[in-house]
Order: C-alpha cells, then structure tokens, then sequence
C-alpha cells in the first residue's frame, strides 16, 4: 500500500509501505477513506517531537471501513464503516477505567502516527478497536465526521467542559484556528450570553463570526478592553488559549474574571510564565489537558442530527495520493486561508424517501 512516512525533520514521503496486518486479537485493519493533517503533524515534521522515527507512517484522524478484525473485538465487523478516534485506549488501565483515555498505560494513549503507523495511508492497523474506532451514522459524510477524530472532542473536553462553561456566560478564545472554532461551536451548546473571539488573521476572525462568535478582535487592538467594555469590567467567565504560545497564554490570564475558568487547550513547545503574584487572589482556576475522546460519542450523534457545522471549517480538499501538496497548503495558511484539509472523501447513494400518503 502507499502511506505518508516520516523520514526526519522536514522530510517525508507518500510511498510505498509494507500493508497492515493484524497483530493482536484487539486489532481492526481499516481501509482509509478520508483523513486530515493536525497541527501536530506539522510539529512532527518539524522535528519537535523526538518520539516519532523515522519510517513511522504519520497522521492520528480517519474514517474508513473495517475490512478485517482480530478474534477479540466485538463491537465492529468487516464492512462497518467507523471514524478512527486519535486516542487509542487499551480500557484496562487505572486511566482508562477513569475515562482518561489520553493518559493510557496499558499500551494505548496517543500512539496513531505517534508511536505506531499512522492514518495517513491506504489502510491502518487500529489497537484495541472496540475502544478505538466508532460506527458512523450512514447519513453522516466521512469528510464531516473526520473532524470529530481530533479537534471538535478535543475543544470540547479540554476547553469547553474544563473551562466549565455555562448558560449566560462570556466565553473568549484566544486563536481562530480550527481548534478555536471548533470550541466556538461546542461552547455554543451551552448558551453563553456572548463568545469573543481573538486572532490576528481577519479570515480566521469572519470564520469565528460565521460559526457563531458574537463578537471578534484582533489580538494587536487589546481585546482585554473589548472584554471588559463588554463585562462592566468584570472579565470573562472562561478564556480558551488555542494558540500555544507565551503571550497567548499571559493574555488568557489578563481578561479572565476573578473566579473565572481559564483552560488551556493550545500545545505549548516551551515555557511560559505564570503570574501567581497576581493571580493567587483572584481565585482563578488554570486548566491543561490531552483529549481523551470520551466524549466522541455524542458528538458522533450531534453531528448526525445536524448540530455540529463540523463541515464549515473544511477548507481545502484534496485526493488520498496528494499527501504532500496537502501539507505545504495546511501548513502556508497564512497565504492559502487553510482551516481544515481533507484528503480522500466517499461517494454516498441518495435514497430518495417516498411521500407521506395523504
């Protein structure tokens, strides 16, 4: 089969793999239909995450359908068409039987693309399946439920439901990249009095607006002053930081309210400094975490009925075998406007529904 391999920073290559086969009684072999590139993908490539070697087939996000599985899983079968979940929990662990998927010990964890072969290929070898892969409703395109793979239960868990959001909040998030509109999105679920997004890039901030944020700023116009002409003063109940850089995450800290939630969701590749000197009295709760994808679920079966727009933030869509131009695009956004890029897609029959008889 053909899947896209890490060769060492800034190097890799759609090509020739050895094909998949199952090595476990827990494994499923799935024939990829569509799959995206992650930001983290880009750290990889960057060569920030020392753990990946060279040959590792990339990617953690797919959907596709089962075509074959090991003695032991029971909840999918060959033909079943699924989304392949970016966490891999082995279900036995002290985390995993505490839903903590993302910190697994029994083998699990982030390992797709990380530290076993990856999605980015024409078939993928998924551990432990019953836990790992999830029947998709027939009505839902595999070029939408993609995104539920990674960004929207990771915005949701680790920004919205950590940052505790609740009806008639103000919720600001700093970054529009797909991980902030994907929290833009669910923290609309819980009906916040207002969302403000913050970015520098005026694309990202109309996509904010168009996904539902009811107010936006550009991070070099000091949207603490928006946040507190908005507030009375008070600042915002929960802050987002999608970013993952310093300055991101000290602004976060400065537009929360006394009390308030702040929930760190952007992957940090250094340190960043923490003001307890001015925070310790504001009674401030800082949030981190890695998705744990327990939520996936019932984000499968909102999309479903029409309630996640996960859709709206695909931007660019590309053939399975055009791995490379997928990535320089995903990674140029500045220049190219990129969200979300899909590669591959499936064609569905319409099955047309006879009239009610009067």
């Amino acid at each position: 089969m053909k899947g896209f391999v890490f060769h060492g920073p800034g190097q890799a290559s759609w090509q020739d793999v050895p094909d998949p086969a199952v090595k476990e009684p827990t494994d499923a072999i799935v024939q990829v239909g569509a799959v995206t590139v992650c930001g983290t993908d880009l750290h990889i490539l960057r060569g920030d995450v020392p753990e990946v070697r060279p040959g590792t087939v990339l990617g953690h996000e797919a959907v596709g359908e089962i075509v074959e599985v090991g003695g032991d899983v029971r909840t999918v079968r060959p033909g079943d068409r699924v989304l392949v979940s970016c966490i891999t929990p082995c279900g036995r662990c002290r985390f995993c039987r505490d839903g903590s998927y993302g910190q697994c010990r029994g083998g699990g964890g982030w390992i797709l693309g990380h530290l076993v072969d990856g999605t980015q290929a024409e078939f993928v070898r998924v551990p432990y399946a019953d836990l790992s892969v999830h029947p998709l409703p027939a009505a839902l395109p595999g070029e939408d439920a993609v995104l539920l793979a990674d960004i929207f239960p990771t915005s949701y868990e680790v920004g919205v439901l950590n940052g505790c959001v609740r009806p008639g909040d103000t919720v600001a998030i700093v970054g529009a990249g797909p991980i902030g509109l994907a929290a833009v999105v669910t923290a609309r679920l819980f009906a916040p009095e207002r969302i403000i997004s913050v970015d520098m890039a005026p694309a990202r901030l109309e996509a904010a607006r168009r996904l539902g944020a009811d107010a936006v700023a550009d991070v070099r116009e000091d949207p603490g002053q928006l946040v507190d002409d908005l507030t009375g003063g008070l600042g915002a109940d929960v802050v987002m930081e999608a970013v993952g850089v310093p300055e991101s995450f000290e602004l976060c800290t400065r537009m929360v309210r006394p009390g308030g939630h702040v929930a760190n969701i952007g992957v940090h590749g250094g340190p960043v400094t923490l003001h307890l000197e001015e925070l310790w009295i504001r009674n401030v709760t800082i949030t981190t975490g890695l998705v744990d994808t327990y939520s996936t679920p019932t984000l499968l079966r909102m999309a479903a009925a029409g309630r996640l727009p996960t859709g709206h933030l695909v931007t660019h869509t590309f053939p399975l075998n055009h791995m490379e131009e997928a990535y320089d695009v995903f990674a140029k956004a500045a220049e190219t406007g990129a969200l979300k890029v899909v590669l591959g897609g499936e064609q569905h029959a319409e099955v047309a529904v006879p009239a009610a008889r009067p």
